[in-house]
């Protein structure tokens, strides 16, 4: 529960108990619309992949709901069972394609192009991660403002959508390890292997547009979901990767309505740990009607505005709860 530090720094008051509450409420819209915008951007892209494979040009919205039936379907069993199963195996699975996927562009696509690309974007990562954090573009032209708006501001506030899902489930699976074990296995390993992520997969974009001369941007301008298909399908054995990539877009929102679903049905249930199976399906039930109805909108800006709003008042409880944990650790004893 988002209140559980609140209540626990500021003591079990009236007022700590009103903020508490309005917290995990402001959890509750935050994660629903979050997931549910997530449900609709996995849904289109997945939509792309299949209109890549089958030549299916402009297939429209009858084939966005024919795969968000499938994906309703798929997670129907893995709420109904314990996190340590069907979760873990299928987050296992989407994980170790993700990875084969990086690993076969870096070795198919110009390999010393992209290692040069990533070792100097570590390099720009600790050396300017700080002045890059306060950069707003301010005194840049009409572009560059268009540009951090719609993507920098855009996906930050995203992130603040998934934090109170997120947050909570780490919680949920990280009881019992250390503050240091937390910080390797949730800070450090995800930022360098997002490093490595964008790095691989940015670098051959970026080969391919000033190398090549691809017209990469203008698929990105025209859809921004096939973006991806559209570099694997000048790399070798662009099918079986284009199959990869669809199958692991589609476990990672799989995984995502039912991380999501088991955090929901803590909170409703006021925190338990192991919420019944009954409680998990309703929230999927939710989450799935929310994510149909972004879909149904057929507009990618129409769900960031939509998930923009629902998460923005959250960033006021997110600032809370940072202030509960210096707190926290203040009081600790060394």
């Amino acid at each position: 529960m988002v209140s559980a530090p609140i209540k626990a720094v500021f003591g079990d008051r009236t007022l700590t108990k009103s903020v508490g509450w309005l917290s995990d409420l402001m959890a509750i819209y935050a994660i629903a619309i979050g997931i549910g915008g997530s449900i609709a951007m996995g849904v289109f892209q997945i939509q792309s992949g299949v209109e890549s494979l089958f030549g299916i040009p402009n297939s429209g919205l009858w084939l966005a709901v024919v795969v968000f039936a499938v994906l309703c379907v798929s997670y129907i069993l893995p709420l109904m069972m314990d996190l340590s199963k069907g979760m873990a195996t299928l987050s296992s699975l989407a994980m170790a394609i993700a990875c084969g996927l990086m690993i076969f562009v870096l070795l198919t696509g110009p390999t010393y192009y992209l290692m040069s690309g990533i070792t100097g974007s570590i390099g720009d990562y600790f050396a300017h991660v700080v002045p890059h954090g306060f950069k707003t573009y301010t005194f840049f032209d009409e572009r560059a403002h268009t540009w951090f708006q719609s993507w920098t501001l855009t996906f930050m506030v995203w992130w603040f959508a998934w934090a109170p899902f997120v947050g909570v489930f780490i919680a949920r699976i990280s009881k019992g390890r250390t503050i240091r074990e937390f910080i390797l296995g949730v800070v450090l390993v995800p930022t360098f292997f997002s490093i490595f992520w964008f790095g691989v997969f940015g670098g051959v974009g970026f080969y391919g547009i000033l190398e090549l001369n691809e017209p990469l941007l203008e698929t990105v301008k025209t859809n921004v979901n096939d973006t991806t298909f559209f570099v694997l399908r000048h790399l070798p054995l662009s099918t079986i990767s284009i199959v990869a990539t669809v199958i692991a877009a589609f476990l990672f929102v799989v995984t995502s309505v039912v991380s999501a679903s088991f955090v929901l049905s803590m909170f409703a249930t006021n925190g338990d740990l192991n919420p019944s199976t009954r409680t998990k399906l309703i929230w999927g039930v939710i989450l799935g009607a929310l994510g149909l109805v972004m879909i149904l909108s057929n507009s990618i800006d129409a769900v960031k505005s939509i998930i923009g709003l629902a998460a923005l008042p959250f960033v006021f409880i997110v600032l809370l709860v940072a202030v509960c944990l210096l707190k926290a650790l203040k009081s600790e004893e060394v």
